[in-house]
């Protein structure tokens, strides 16, 4: 099993940028596609980015494509999501969260293991 730890979450201005991090711990890592998920009060969980295994394949939600880059260092056993532009709407609670086989997954159902989740505010 993978423990999953997110850091890097904030309080920001409109525009502004923010890097999130989710620290691995387990031996798995390396073949595990990762992902980024977020949830806004009284919404449900979305999928932001998800990484492959390698880090060859990325994809990202309509709502962050050209703002947001997802990222890995499988040497560090770390996956980042760095933020820019950042809009009052991408306010939510960010999660990380991985997947026991090394292909993209889409929704909340497709991954195995999740971090505990970090605050991001985004003020206007």
């Amino acid at each position: 099993q993978v423990h999953l730890v997110e850091s890097g979450g904030g309080l920001v201005q409109a525009g502004d940028s923010l890097r999130l991090s989710c620290a691995a711990s387990g031996r798995t890592f390396s073949g595990n596609a990762m992902g980024w998920f977020r949830q806004a009060p009284g919404k449900e969980r979305e999928s932001v980015a998800c990484i492959t295994a390698s880090g060859a394949r990325t994809y990202y939600a309509d709502s962050v494509k050209g703002r947001f880059t997802i990222s890995r260092d499988n040497a560090k056993n770390t996956v980042y999501l760095q933020m820019n532009s950042l809009k009052p709407e991408d306010t939510a609670v960010y999660y990380c969260a991985g997947r026991s086989v090394a292909g993209l997954g889409y929704s909340v159902n497709a991954y195995n293991y999740w971090g505990q989740g970090t605050q991001v505010t985004v003020s206007s």
